[in-house]
């Protein structure tokens, strides 16, 4: 495993690392204490010292077992986690510096620890980011050792753009991937001038980069790529990267196809993203063990190739650009 210096917070964490949406069994599926505790040590295991949770994750089962593991472990783990999504309604006006400060108080409690690494906001209404009072309380928090950095989980590059002009936004979630190119032209260009940490999430398009899915694959009833693909429940592009299933499967045909590579296209998926030096860690997730084990090789495989790169680059402009590209 390689590691990464991400951005402001001078933390060197796994440039592969672990997102914990659905670590207790699947998305949709009941969360399955030592499922999530079997995925975690493997992580560990393999090198990964940077866990991404949220506390509306399996309800805050997944930040407990976060929790869990750094505190059993003997590596030195870093845990994020993320707050908003609680709020009910989730508008700009729910959150306030005292709800802000009774959440972290709530996954420092979940999570069994003193200090949050990092706590984010997790995916707010846009006209958060311009309320310099909600970011001024996180200020605070840090002063008195409850948090050491702050950063955001945005859905759009113009909020990414808005949140890092505040000095104290260390990270940027985002997501990034061979099928949402967008975020690599300004975004990472200013991220890097203000050093603030780049944390990609949704790498392989909620498993459309699996090559593994196909038009007769279902999903269980609580799945959101069953019942976000509009953005029913949340943002669409959250769910196969926003993009339509049908134009997705051909899209990864074409990959798989002309990238003529013995490896699995997840691997070169990832890959691809590490490519890009901006990047400080990548946070793909997963449901079972196996897939930590596959993950983790991205780190040490081989580039893509120019000519790969090539045929990226073109399956993106032939399907996916026009759906996508300036919407987030």
């Amino acid at each position: 495993m390689k590691y990464r210096r991400l951005g402001k917070t001078e933390l060197e964490v796994s440039e592969v690392s672990l997102g914990t949406w659905q670590v207790g069994g699947g998305w949709g599926a009941g969360f399955d204490e030592a499922v999530a505790e079997e995925i975690l040590d493997t992580a560990v295991d393999r090198g990964i010292n940077f866990l991404d949770t949220a506390d509306v994750y399996d309800d805050r089962a997944s930040e407990a077992a976060v929790g869990r593991i750094v505190r059993s472990r003997s590596e030195h783990l870093y845990a994020a986690t993320k707050c908003g999504r609680r709020l009910n309604p989730h508008v700009s006006e729910s959150y306030t510096p005292a709800a802000m400060r009774e959440f972290v108080e709530q996954s420092l409690s979940n999570m069994g620890l003193e200090t949050l690494d990092l706590i984010q906001l997790h995916c707010p209404p846009t006209p958060v980011y311009y309320r310099p009072e909600l970011f001024e309380v996180f200020e605070r928090m840090q002063e008195e050792g409850k948090i050491r950095n702050l950063g955001v989980s945005v859905e759009k590059v113009e909020e990414g753009l808005k949140a890092i002009e505040y000095p104290n936004v260390a990270t940027v979630q985002i997501i990034f991937n061979m099928f949402r190119r967008r975020p690599a032209e300004l975004f990472f260009r200013e991220a890097a001038r203000r050093d603030v940490g780049i944390i990609v999430r949704v790498p392989l398009a909620s498993g459309l980069l699996s090559g593994k899915l196909s038009r007769s694959s279902t999903f269980e009833e609580n799945d959101h790529r069953n019942f976000n693909r509009e953005g029913a429940a949340f943002d669409k592009g959250e769910t196969f990267a926003g993009i339509p299933y049908e134009v997705g499967l051909d899209a990864v045909e074409a990959l798989k196809m002309r990238l003529e590579d013995e490896r699995p296209l997840p691997l070169l998926a990832l890959k691809w993203i590490l490519m890009h030096e901006q990047v400080g860690t990548v946070i793909p997730g997963a449901s079972r063990p196996s897939q930590v084990e596959q993950n983790v090789e991205a780190s040490d495989t081989p580039d893509l190739t120019p000519e790969q790169l090539e045929v990226v680059n073109d399956v993106y402009d032939r399907y996916i650009r026009d759906y996508a590209h300036q919407r987030w």
